[in-house]
């Protein structure tokens, strides 16, 4: 699944800027699951629905279904979550009928019945089967299948804490012997983002339903009953009935579609192929009024599905001109072919996560496959790119192979967040899209793993058992941590050995399930079937970086030649209660340089060794871990820092670009756990307003992002800006000379990166050129809606810049603009820089539009309510609102559509104080019985993070003053 909450390159400056860097860092990866919507469908179906009203279906063989017992007791085999071993699912026959108009009651509802082949692979007189929020509607049927013959039903019921349809037989399914049972449902087709789900849009004034899906992880089975695990592979027979003029897709091409009349409408009825083998969380079916383009792969159908307007004019066609050339890269890559006829691309008005890789189906979030040249960015070009090769990327690995169960989840994202770089660079060569996931994915994830509340990679299978548990996988970790250990992975046995043991991977796992175990194994048999030397078997490496959280900081003295490692956190303080089967030491591979000269790669496998060719002399210096390829912070002696320093400021090219953005962000984060002093890394920002390259720019306006936050409500705010006003005048000056005064694009993908940055930093420090830029050219669209002078790059910085000056009319203007986009991606644009106001009854009036589903899609909720905590002004208007509504929230906005851990995060990023470390505490207790969903764990941090912050603030404000008041002189 593609990662969730997604802040482009502008939004994310805009946001460092309003104090909220460290917000993205968070969040940015942040995945988008959280608990089921508490919303019951009783009103559904004159039947009710068994697991809560008590009522039955008592015919044929079939007894009464009685109500879930709140006192069951807990070895029964219901009460657990996970599945029981005895049944295995082969087919299923599914037809559903989604009805796009709601019922006398005012509800959208769908009508199904499905039925499963099954094996008995262990004698057993139960039946668990997943089901969640459907009603039955006709007595089971279970009958034998190729001459088996059935127990009688004695008993069912439904267990709604569990989620099991639960059968009890009077006698046992015989071990060998295959069965089917046969359901009869009704569900809600609810705007909750989950599961069998409707989509509402507006066009030409009307308003359309699409009925659509979000199954991962664990909501396919409220779109039927099934066996709702990834390891129960098993083929589909989807069928869906709908009105003729709507369409209708799911996994597999169109089989056949007849017409007949039910209820007195002329309905079709589409039969679609069966399916490959897989996992039901990989399901889509889809039913709207969308138009297609397409073209073909070699023998693959590519077709590219949104909104007519859309598709009219031309959003789709980027998308439709990199897929094909993807799918190719990625069967090279893997050396197997696609293994389906066709690929289906869905950009859907209402989705919540960023996208998600369905077999042959994958759906999106607009903003993730939509592009248009003329409003939107080049972040959001790079956006639908990067989404469309990581959802390419699961097609094989994920799908074809997938992994046993949620605890391995991060080997699912992980590789697809590393590959989805190499497919986008293959589509895209001229941009050198590969250096930038040091940004994007370790450095970001960084912030996350050093706290004590991180989590290792893989988990015990038996920790992970409730949706809620498997919702918070879908994190930084699993995505960033994961994508960053691979591809320090694929570079110390090089990327040719790497692919070697992949191929052999997916080759024997196909259609099938794995453990990470297994991807060792194969890279292991390469590795020896290479020749490349290892100090350890890849297991042994590996297991390090995967089973204990967190990361080492590498300290190496030039003088002795004396390396170390030990286990980095951001509060060198807080307490680690996570045991590790390893006590925190790694096996870290470590490349280096003496001025330009790269060194053969040392292995540090011990808390100490020593290496007598790391010794410098005084004229030259060493750098450690080239190209940030190594998931580790490199701290150095006080002298080889100097000299590093001096560097940068004598000749700063001689570095490499992705270093010197290392070096930026080690030191800074180093200096917040204590390693070196603040002001040293500080200094590593003097030399900036010489570079113009976008890397180290990024990196030290990440980095001071965090200053900001903490310090933006003190006195420290005013000589940090003047600051910022001196280092980013050049820079401005620059791209105002390169694009003649604003007028052209520079020419190359991160130099237009680096505009923005110069735009954003220049307009919030109070760089004056650069405000009367951006109310003078707001002003100019506000004369004339029609026409936007803007460019789409600098739109973000601009609005937010404009609005934030500016006033009420300024912010009603973009508020009107916002409802008339007709692109998602500029809709996004407006949405973040309306929160860049800075009256709070403008703030608190955008907050309660927040939870009004009307005026801002419940898939962008938990956006808009942090971009608004990332304004300064906002911050405490948006932790009031979020005390106040939290029980509306949680209950109104679970499931699918909201995600509890980014908004906990993204509201507490900027707590420092004692007052607010009480508070935060106080909403912990008040709300231990409303319960945080996915964003438990969140809530752990935010207290680690609040009272790191509270420590490293009284020890570091004078020196930061001090620094910030001489070096803007």
């Amino acid at each position: 699944m593609g990662k969730g909450f997604y802040i482009s390159k502008t939004l994310a400056v805009v946001g460092i800027l309003l104090a909220a860097a460290s917000i993205a860092t968070i969040i940015a990866l942040a995945v988008v699951y959280s608990n089921e919507k508490a919303k019951n469908i009783e009103s559904v179906t004159p039947t009710g629905d068994p697991a809560t009203t008590g009522d039955t279906a008592t015919t044929g063989d079939t007894a009464p279904t009685k109500p879930s017992s709140t006192t069951s007791p807990p070895q029964k085999p219901w009460n657990k979550f996970r599945l029981p071993d005895s049944l295995k699912p082969l087919d299923y026959d599914v037809k559903l009928w989604p009805r796009l108009t709601p019922n006398t009651d005012g509800l959208y509802n769908f009508t199904g019945e499905s039925t499963v082949i099954f094996e008995c692979v262990k004698a057993t007189s139960l039946i668990l089967i997943h089901s969640k929020k459907l009603n039955l509607t006709e007595p089971l049927q279970l009958s034998g299948y190729a001459g088996s013959t059935p127990p009688a039903i004695t008993n069912s019921m439904m267990e709604k804490e569990t989620e099991f349809l639960v059968i009890q037989l009077d006698s046992n399914l015989e071990a060998g012997k295959t069965y089917s049972l046969f359901t009869k449902f009704v569900g809600e087709l609810a705007d909750d983002l989950a599961g069998f789900y409707r989509s509402e849009y507006m066009e030409d004034g009307v308003k359309k339903i699409v009925a659509t899906t979000q199954m991962q992880a664990a909501d396919a089975r409220k779109s039927f009953p099934c066996f709702d695990e990834p390891a129960m592979k098993a083929r589909f027979n989807i069928t869906l009935i709908h009105e003729p003029d709507r369409v209708a897709l799911s996994n597999s091409p169109v089989q056949m579609t007849t017409q007949e009349t039910l209820e007195g409408k002329l309905m079709n009825i589409t039969v679609f192929q069966p399916t490959a083998k897989m996992s039901t969380y990989l399901l889509a079916f889809i039913v709207s009024d969308f138009k297609f383009i397409e073209n073909m792969s070699g023998d693959v159908l590519i077709r590219i599905w949104a909104r007519q307007k859309a598709i009219a004019q031309g959003q789709g066609d980027y998308a439709l001109n990199v897929t094909g050339p993807i799918l190719k890269y990625f069967e090279s890559y893997y050396n197997t072919t696609y293994p389906l006829p066709k690929s289906d691309q869905i950009a859907l008005p209402d989705f919540n996560a960023g996208a998600m890789e369905n077999w042959g189906l994958i759906t999106y979030r607009e903003t993730a496959l939509l592009y248009d040249p003329h409003v939107s960015s080049t972040s959001n070009k790079e956006r639908v790119v990067t989404v469309i090769a990581h959802e390419l990327a699961h097609q094989w690995f994920g799908n074809l192979v997938t992994v046993r169960w949620w605890n391995d989840l991060w080997l699912n994202e992980g590789f697809a967040s590393y590959v989805e770089y190499l497919g986008a660079d293959y589509a895209e060569p001229s941009w050198n899209i590969k250096d930038l996931m040091v940004l994007n994915d370790v450095h970001r994830v960084f912030a996350v793993d050093a706290l004590a509340s991180s989590h290792p990679l893989s988990s015990k299978e038996d920790e992970i058992n409730t949706p809620a548990e498997i919702s918070e996988l879908f994190d930084a970790i699993s995505y960033s941590k994961g994508a960053s250990v691979l591809r320090m992975l694929s570079v110390f046995l090089t990327e040719d050995v790497f692919v070697k043991g992949l191929r052999t991977y997916l080759n024997e796992f196909q259609y099938n399930n794995t453990v990470y175990q297994d991807l060792w194994d194969h890279l292991q048999r390469a590795v020896d079937s290479s020749g490349v030397s290892l100090p350890h078997k890849v297991e042994d490496i590996m297991n390090r970086w995967t089973l204990q959280m967190g990361f080492p900081v590498v300290t190496i003295n030039t003088t002795t030649g004396q390396v170390t490692q030990k286990h980095f956190l951001v509060d060198p303080d807080s307490v680690v209660n996570r045991t590790s089967p390893f006590n925190y030491i790694w096996y870290v591979p470590i490349s280096w340089t003496k001025l330009e000269n790269a060194q053969p790669q040392y292995w540090l496998d011990q808390t100490t060794g020593t290496n007598d060719n790391m010794k410098t002399t005084e004229t030259d210096w060493l750098l450690a871990n080239i190209n940030c390829t190594g998931y580790f912070r490199v701290n150095y002696d006080r002298e080889n820092w100097n000299k590093l320093l001096q560097q940068m400021e004598s000749n700063y090219t001689v570095i490499p670009v992705i270093n010197r953005a290392q070096l930026i962000d080690d030191a800074f984060n180093l200096a917040r756990a204590g390693y070196i002093p603040t002001t040293l890394a500080l200094d590593t920002t003097k030399y900036l307003s010489k570079d113009v390259e976008y890397m180290p720019w990024e990196s030290a306006i990440d980095n001071l992002g965090y200053f900001s936050l903490m310090f933006d409500r003190t006195e420290v705010n005013g000589p940090m800006q003047a600051y910022l006003r001196k280092q980013v005048t050049p820079l401005f000056d620059y791209y105002e000379n390169l694009t003649s005064n604003w007028t052209a694009l520079p020419p190359g993908h991160t130099q237009q990166y680096n505009q923005i940055n110069a735009v954003s930093v220049a307009c919030k420090n109070g760089v004056k050129k650069c405000q009367e830029l951006a109310s003078s050219l707001y002003q100019e669209w506000m004369d004339n809606p029609s026409v936007n002078p803007i460019e789409p790059n600098l739109r973000t910085s601009i609005y937010c810049s404009a609005i934030s000056t500016g006033g009420a009319a300024e912010w009603d203007f973009g508020w009107e603009m916002f409802k008339n986009a007709t692109i998602a991606t500029e809709a996004d644009k407006l949405r973040s820089a309306l929160s860049c106001a800075t009256q709070p009854w403008i703030l608190n009036r955008y907050l309660e539009y927040s939870l009004q589903a009307d005026k801002i899609r419940k898939q962008d909720a938990t956006s808009t309510i942090v971009y608004i905590a990332g304004n300064v002004v906002g911050q405490s208007l948006a932790w009031d609102f979020i005390r106040s509504q939290w029980n509306t929230i949680f209950n109104q906005y679970g499931g699918g559509s909201f995600s509890f851990s980014s908004l906990i995060n993204g509201v507490t990023q900027r707590f420092s104080s004692e007052f607010e470390l009480k508070q935060l505490e106080q909403f912990q207790k008040d709300n231990a019985e409303v319960g945080f969903g996915s964003g438990t764990r969140a809530l752990e941090q935010a207290l680690e993070r609040t009272r790191a912050n509270i420590k490293w603030l009284s020890e570091n404000k004078a020196s930061v003053l001090d620094w910030f008041k001489r070096e803007s002189l």
